[in-house]
């Protein structure tokens, strides 16, 4: 029997329960503390007996609705102006439901990849923001993560939540930050649904049809369901997904203990990528060793250096947790050292190998007081659930494969009334930042389809990531830059450049609150109307002057500026003549203008700006201070062209 099949039996449980039941129901999202969208109708659905009348009261209306044959019903309560807090009833034959402190205001739904999901304990104002994040009129929203197959009508077990000190830390920082910055200026309730998975492409966020119909690898499985295309049941892939996620045999038996059973652990030298038998292998294997600390250290603090992991760590010292990164992010964690023994437990999920601790042996030690603790050598090791053992087929669920989570955390929400949505994604669909050009304009129109109407939405463009370039040079991440770019071409669309923010060895940075405020200062202008700039300059045209390029920039304000604290003069332009070879220029502000030259460019042809994967100095800014986005001037092939 696979390891994993025991996860069927408490799910199967729970479903037989659910169709015992007889009374009046409503989707998981409808709860206390929720907030509903203003000025819209408000739509109110649910499950009863087959004919049953349910009786809806909110806000001074009533409302009643006979259930359908399939026990489904639905009903609409008139738009309304924000406000609160209220209680809404619903009332069927056998029971009555009643939720408390609802509120009128605007919901945003804010949803993309591991940025996004970031929490705000983990943001560097945390210690400033969390205490002071208390906020009746902010309501929080949380989808938990499932992989569905196919469409579904709910969402997991979950509820709306005030926004208070205990509510906000593993909330989405960019979100957070986000809503805080639009109830401070709009002074209406603001509800924020987070529904974010780290890691995954776009294409696991549209419908089948639509990733069907856009998406050439996709494309080939038109006409089959997601079940056939991939192979396995949605039951079987949640269950699969839950063992490699915490639900292992290492956390269940409490591997990170010092006294855990120490039966069947092998040994390893660390750090390396897997092999062995370990090569190839995908799944979860847990790594510890011990060292022995004089005793003069007993309670002081520590700093547990591990370097590089592929892929995702949960780290333990002394069977306390200690922290856990996604990949390509280095793991520095803080500790508590005592005299004598310590134990080091260190949790490996591996999803795309070879996997392991890849750190440079220089860079893996344990340092107190100043002293370096060498972490090299034999490390004792544990498989706890390899992929090879669960007959999935391909270990990328869902970060690979298209629709997977739109099933389950997108479309039970579409007949819920949103104002609008923001969305941090695309570190995943770099490699493919041609396509990308395509894929938001196209998860865009499937999302304003399935909801019924045209809201705005705004997302985050890429960070600065990995190390500066020495030359210019071409970048995959610029493209995927540009891809965003050109997708505000799409009517009620911005999007906040946080180029300055990135950090090259972590690609989370570290820094939610600017982003926050620059997705708000997006929407303040474009939805709210707001007499702001909401977006840094924007490149219009060029003008070639003999030996120089000029560049016409709109969205100005008072004019063209540098970044403060940042060099004071401009940075990020590249020149090229014919040859198509591009050499870092001096470039000079005038106006709305930018004059760029460069000495080893006689004639030139083409400008670009920020075109780097990390070009954290570009510094071109309008008065309020927001940065231009990364641009070219040339239509020259991409690298990610094909």
């Amino acid at each position: 029997m696979n390891k994993w099949y025991k996860f069927l039996i408490p799910a199967f449980l729970i479903l037989v329960t659910t169709f015992m039941q007889a009374k009046v129901t409503l989707p998981n999202f409808f709860s206390n503390n929720m907030v509903l969208q203003r000025d819209m109708p408000i739509r109110i659905w649910g499950m009863a007996d087959k004919n049953e009348v349910v009786t809806i009261s909110f806000n001074g209306i009533t409302e009643q609705v006979k259930a359908g044959k399939n026990g489904k019903w639905n009903t609409q309560l008139p738009a309304m102006q924000f406000g609160g807090p209220f209680s809404m009833t619903i009332k069927g034959k056998d029971n009555t439901i009643v939720f408390d402190n609802i509120l009128i205001g605007d919901v945003w739904l804010c949803s993309g990849q591991s940025n996004m999901e970031f929490p705000l304990a983990d943001d560097y104002t945390a210690r400033e923001e969390i205490p002071a994040s208390g906020n009746k009129n902010i309501r929080l929203l949380t989808i938990p993560k499932t992989i569905q197959t196919q469409e579904q009508d709910d969402v997991p077990q979950t509820s709306w939540v005030e926004c208070n000190p205990s509510t906000t830390p593993n909330f989405s920082a960019v979100a957070y930050f986000f809503g805080q910055n639009l109830q401070k200026e709009l002074n209406i309730p603001i509800g924020l649904i987070n529904s974010s998975w780290g890691g995954t492409i776009i294409e696991t966020w549209m419908s089948w049809s639509t990733s069907t119909s856009v998406n050439d690898e996709f494309k080939k499985y038109k006409g089959e369901t997601i079940e056939q295309a991939f192979g396995h049941t949605g039951k079987e892939l949640n269950n699969i997904w839950g063992a490699i996620n915490n639900q292992d045999e290492g956390i269940i038996n409490k591997w990170y203990l010092p006294d855990a059973d120490n039966i069947g652990w092998k040994i390893m030298y660390e750090p390396k990528a897997w092999d062995g038998e370990l090569k190839d292998e995908r799944g979860v294997v847990w790594f510890r060793r011990e060292i022995t600390l004089p005793a003069d250290v007993a309670d002081k603090a520590g700093k547990l250096h591990l370097g590089k992991i592929i892929d995702i760590d949960r780290s333990y010292f002394n069977g306390v947790f200690v922290g856990s990164r996604s990949p390509l992010d280095i793991r520095d964690y803080d500790v508590t050292v005592k005299g004598g023994k310590n134990l080091i437990v260190v949790r490996i999920q591996v999803m795309d190998g070879p996997g392991g601790m890849q750190s440079k042996t220089e860079d893996f030690y344990l340092e107190v007081d100043g002293k370096k603790y060498p972490l090299a050598g034999d490390w004792e090791y544990k498989p706890a659930l390899l992929i090879s053992q669960t007959g999935l087929k391909s270990p990328y669920i869902p970060n690979t494969f298209a629709s997977l989570l739109y099933n389950g955390m997108i479309h039970p929400l579409t007949k819920y009334e949103i104002k609008g949505v923001i969305w941090y994604q695309g570190e995943s669909n770099a490699g493919e930042a041609f396509k990308y050009r395509t894929l938001l304009p196209a998860l865009i129109a499937n999302w304003r389809k399935q909801w019924g109407y045209d809201f705005p939405f705004d997302w985050v463009q890429l960070p600065g990531f990995q190390s500066e370039d020495a030359e210019p040079k071409e970048s995959a991440w610029a493209e995927l830059r540009e891809a965003q770019n050109l997708t505000l071409k799409v009517p009620k669309t911005g999007q906040a450049v946080i180029t300055d923010i990135g950090n090259a060895i972590d690609i989370h940075p570290r820094n939610k609150k600017d982003v926050g405020y620059r997705l708000a200062q997006s929407v303040l202008k474009k939805t709210y109307g707001k007499d702001i700039l909401g977006e840094g300059p924007v490149y219009e045209k060029m003008e070639i002057d003999t030996n120089k390029i000029i560049l016409y920039f709109s969205n100005t304000g008072k004019g063209l500026a540098t970044q403060k604290n940042k060099y004071g003069y401009l940075n990020g332009f590249a020149i090229a003549g014919n040859n198509r070879k591009f050499y870092y220029a001096k470039a000079n502000i005038s106006g709305n203008k930018v004059i760029v030259s460069s000495d080893k460019v006689e004639n030139p042809v083409a400008v670009r700006y920020a075109w780097a994967n990390n070009p954290c100095d570009a510094n071109l800014v309008n008065s309020d201070g927001l940065l231009a986005s990364p641009f070219r001037t040339d239509s020259w092939k991409e690298i990610t062209q094909k």
